[in-house]
């Protein structure tokens, strides 16, 4: 199968004119997918506009297309109960965090280590939004992980555009770190792939931004190897949700 990492998708809710204000439905997301071939795809909500309820929707509509994963903003005082009650309510198999739009920084275990000892408690993944910038890079998130092993922590966006070199490096060395694809490039795909092999790679397009027929040939171009495509494609995702 192949399974997408990460993707974002909402309702209108805001008059931005960046996003907010228009709708980037599950069905126009679908439709995508079905294009490339994509089977299952997980979908969190937008940083600016947390919509758990609208994520968790889509998830009991499409179960076998939509892997639905939940959000908040770790500044919240209730943000560890509120993964509880979204996991009670919703069965998240994971967990998004922005830092940059929240306002923190990735090095705080004040906020963290509450939200990581509730996601190994139930069984998430934590998905770190990590586009190169100064509240959160690499190796702020392995002092983070390191302490919860048991928690699948996913690098999106792998650091770039400064950071991939840090991504890579936390990721050979802390054995819960996982790097996911969308907003790199070609080469530094290929850079991971040839310092971490497949194990350790994870294929995201962070839809509507990018293509997940691009996502995909990026993925061909390089990795030759259809086994560890397939890894890289969906197999060790399956592996770490369970599915």
């Amino acid at each position: 199968m192949i399974i997408d990492a990460y993707n974002n998708i909402w309702q209108a809710g805001q008059n931005s004119d960046y996003l907010t204000a228009e709708t980037y439905s599950v069905e126009m997301m679908l439709k995508d997918m079905d294009a490339a071939g994509v089977d299952m795809a997980v979908g969190c909500s937008l940083g600016q506009m947390i919509d758990n309820d609208y994520t968790a929707s889509v998830g009991r509509k499409y179960p076998d297309r939509i892997i639905p994963f939940g959000q908040v903003n770790a500044r919240d005082a209730d943000a560890a109960d509120r993964i509880r009650s979204d996991h009670d309510a919703h069965g998240f198999k994971g967990l998004k965090l922005h830092p940059v739009l929240h306002g923190y920084h990735v090095v705080d275990h004040g906020l963290l280590d509450p939200i990581f000892e509730v996601c190994a408690e139930r069984g998430m993944m934590v998905l770190f939004n990590a586009l190169d910038d100064a509240f959160i890079h690499p190796l702020g998130i392995e002092e983070i992980a390191k302490h919860h092993p048991t928690v699948p922590t996913l690098i999106a966006h792998m650091g770039t555009v400064w950071n991939v070199g840090e991504a890579i490096l936390v990721a050979k060395r802390t054995p819960n770190i996982y790097l996911e694809t969308s907003s790199t490039q070609l080469i530094e795909v290929r850079m991971a792939y040839r310092d971490l092999g497949p194990e350790k790679i994870i294929m995201g397009t962070d839809w509507p931004g990018s293509d997940f027929e691009l996502e995909r040939l990026k993925i061909a171009k390089s990795v030759e190897d259809p086994e560890h495509r397939a890894m890289i494609e969906g197999g060790n995702l399956a592996r770490l949700l369970g599915l």
